[in-house]
């Protein structure tokens, strides 16, 4: 049971990282930074995109 679970939970990140570079590469951020965050999310798959959800180019800033 346990290769059924670890199976699921990578077909998990593997589409929330996919999302991930989809909603990058369409914002409007300068080429370096979606360059930047694309490397990061495909080297760090989980906390990767865990830094995209919180930093990530699409995210402005208010202050």
């Amino acid at each position: 049971m346990g290769i059924e679970v670890g199976g699921l939970l990578g077909l998990v990140i593997l589409i929330l990282d996919v999302y991930a570079i989809v909603k990058t590469v369409g914002s409007g951020s300068s080429t370096g930074s979606k360059v930047l965050w694309v490397v990061l999310i495909l080297l760090l798959p989980v906390l990767g995109f865990l830094l995209w959800l919180v930093a990530g180019p699409s995210r402005r800033s208010y202050a």
